[in-house]
């Protein structure tokens, strides 16, 4: 397992979900370079330091006991490998405190260090909630690979914090250096907003979730398709993004018990108001999750499911075949997972390993409708 070692510490860090002969590691040369700056700069215990999108806490590892640490996020999967390599190096649980990026932090802090998302929206959105939290003389530096740096990044810095300067770059690592000035009150675009015809229902869509825009092609493809089932049955939206599968299933299904789940703080808070907005008080079951890792064996009739390709800038179906066996053992005898999929990833080969039957409901020229019965 590849070991941080930066001037603070060295650091056992693993990634999550955890794979075998996993080719990842948990940090990269963005966060070493991150670390060193820090170290000279002179970074003193009474130093109130945010970390914003520590992927799987390097830098809260390596910094804790150093300083006074909130570190803040939108993955849960993060969240979970922060506790874990906490625990895996011996540092204390509550050596910092941890804020879904669904909440706002609340400083002053003398240092804001941060890791530039895939999603400049998160960047933007992250980068508003930080004013008025920034104690006099605070200092604001962002770290990513040079071929996940775009200069929009930069450009946002510019214009919610102040003048920016790049560092050279090292080992394929870049810094950038934003120097606070006094900035009016900035209005937050997000949540954004796009309605469906058919049904005819608005949703909101907080800063990092996907297709935040409209209505993403695969879900389009799938939502004509929903089975058509009625009763009480156990139903989860695995990834479920603002909700929209879920929801519209709900619509209905008056009777269906319904389970929404993603890995993202912001995503569940956008299916939270959405289901508030379409259903009002019916009870739902909405959270934050590594996908159904939480649920009971044998608890849910039926699975929708829309998966990921791909884990911040890493592309790959290995978040997907982790929501089908998560599904296969959460599904009762005779339970079936509904998918959509581009056609190119194969899906019901890995599906037909796992499943008793899959058969192909439907298809686009990008997308096919899967059903696997359990």
């Amino acid at each position: 397992m590849p070991i941080l070692t930066s001037p603070f510490a060295a650091h056992d860090l693993i990634r999550q979900p955890e794979m075998a002969n996993q080719p990842l590691q948990a940090f990269d040369a963005a966060d070493q370079y991150l670390l060193e700056h820090l170290h000279a700069q002179g970074l003193a215990p009474v130093s109130r330091v945010l970390l914003l999108n520590d992927s799987f806490g390097a830098l809260a590892c390596a910094l804790t006991g150093h300083c006074q640490l909130t570190s803040s996020g939108d993955s849960f999967l993060g969240h979970l490998a922060l506790s874990k390599n906490l625990l895996r190096n011996g540092l204390a649980a509550d050596s910092l405190r941890f804020v879904p990026a669904s909440q706002p932090v609340s400083g002053p802090f003398d240092w804001v260090v941060l890791r530039i998302p895939k999603t400049l929206a998160l960047l933007e959105e992250q980068l508003i909630r930080l004013h008025g939290q920034l104690a006099p003389g605070a200092r604001v530096v962002a770290g990513a690979m040079l071929k996940h740096l775009p200069r929009a990044a930069g450009e946002l810095l510019e214009r919610y914090v102040g003048p920016v300067q790049a560092s050279l770059a090292v080992k394929k690592a870049r810094l950038l250096f934003a120097t606070p000035q006094p900035r009016p009150q900035p209005h937050s675009p997000y949540p954004t907003y796009y309605s469906l015809e058919q049904p005819a229902i608005r949703l909101a869509n907080h800063a990092n979730v996907f297709c935040r825009e409209g209505l993403d092609i695969g879900t389009r493809a799938l939502l004509p398709h929903l089975p058509a089932r009625t009763g009480a049955l156990r139903v989860a939206d695995l990834g479920c993004g603002n909700g929209v599968l879920g929801i519209v299933f709900a619509l209905h299904n008056p009777e269906a018990q319904l389970t929404l789940v993603d890995e993202s703080y912001m995503a569940v808070q956008s299916a939270e108001e959405n289901w508030q907005a379409v259903h009002g008080a019916r009870p739902v079951s909405i959270r934050a999750g590594d996908g159904l890792a939480e649920q009971p064996a044998a608890s849910l009739d039926l699975v929708l499911c829309n998966p990921p390709f791909h884990q911040q800038q890493v592309v790959g179906d290995f978040l997907a075949w982790r929501m089908f066996q998560q599904a296969r053992a959460a599904l009762v005898a005779g339970g079936e997972l509904w998918v959509v999929g581009n056609r190119h990833l194969a899906y019901h080969i890995k599906l037909k390993r796992l499943f008793s039957e899959v058969h192909q409901l439907a298809a686009t020229a990008k997308f096919v409708i899967l059903r696997a019965i359990r």
